[in-house]
């Protein structure tokens, strides 16, 4: 008997919606992550010259701020995925702006880093 209520798809295991709005901003955020990951790789690769072991400093920051940025990108997809595939309702309540303030602070503070290496590296430099 088609129709009945327990042929009603499972909403669950697919995509909200066709523009798949909530999936490119998964996708975005873990691009973000995968780029500070790079970052802080070269800063490893480019930094020990300049602050000797202080160049760990950026690269482990760096590393931690890509790993939280992926957990709870993912963590926010998920819960996001749920209450649309759950709900009635095409409305979401917007989780707060903590993971991009958080990465706007490491921002400045690895910009601030960089600034300060090259200030010394160019203290080093003689003419």
């Amino acid at each position: 008997m088609a129709g009945g209520p327990g042929d009603a798809p499972d909403r669950s295991h697919r995509p909200f919606d066709a523009g798949l709005q909530p999936e490119r901003t998964a996708l975005a955020w873990r691009r973000m992550a995968l780029a500070v990951a790079v970052g802080s790789l070269a800063a490893l690769r480019i930094l020990p010259e300049v602050l000797g072991l202080w160049a760990l400093v950026p690269a482990a920051l760096g590393a931690a701020v890509s790993l939280v940025a992926l957990i709870v990108s993912q963590r926010r997809y998920r819960r996001i995925h749920t209450i649309l595939t759950t709900s009635d309702s095409d409305r979401v309540a917007l989780s707060g702006g903590a993971l991009p303030a958080a990465l706007a602070v490491a921002t400045v503070a690895g910009g601030i880093m960089a600034l300060a290496a090259a200030v010394q590296l160019g203290q080093r430099i003689t003419y």
